[in-house]
């Protein structure tokens, strides 16, 4: 594995209610990987972005100054995205998503993790719940 990140250890998000969703780091995005999970643990507030499908997200993400890698508009459910603090001209930049059903970014993002397949439904029932009742506090921690 690229720069030390094993794709079967990875981050969780806990929601205020307490809630634990797992995530895996992706391998074809090992840059990403690794600066993101130096940046752990933090805490952001997550809003729904109905244009761009079904994720949540923040325009508020730490700076994470890598490459571009893995980058794309097009997503999958529980993948999780990141616009680089480097790539100025992104209107993605500093941005984190994590897209909970299907969903097309507005702008390229590094796709760097993905849900654990049996945590899906826990993500979704929080997407849905974040659309519903409006943004919530998030703590992203490391599983190790």
């Amino acid at each position: 594995m690229n720069n030390n990140i094993d794709p079967n250890i990875g981050f969780k998000i806990t929601t205020a209610n307490g809630l634990i969703i797992r995530f895996r780091y992706d391998e074809d995005a090992p840059m990403t990987a690794k600066a993101f999970k130096a940046l752990l643990p933090f805490t952001r507030s997550l809003l729904h972005a109905r244009t761009s499908g079904e994720e949540i997200w923040t325009g508020d993400a730490p700076p994470l100054d890598v490459i571009q890698e893995n980058a794309s508009v097009f997503t999958h459910p529980g993948e999780v995205v990141y616009g680089p603090s480097g790539a100025k001209r992104a209107r993605t930049c500093n941005c984190m998503g994590i897209y909970y059903g299907e969903g097309r970014g507005l702008d390229s993002c590094n796709i760097f993790a993905r849900v654990y397949e049996e945590d899906r439904a826990l993500l979704a029932s929080l997407g849905e719940a974040i659309w519903r009742r409006g943004e919530q506090p998030i703590t992203f921690s490391s599983l190790t």
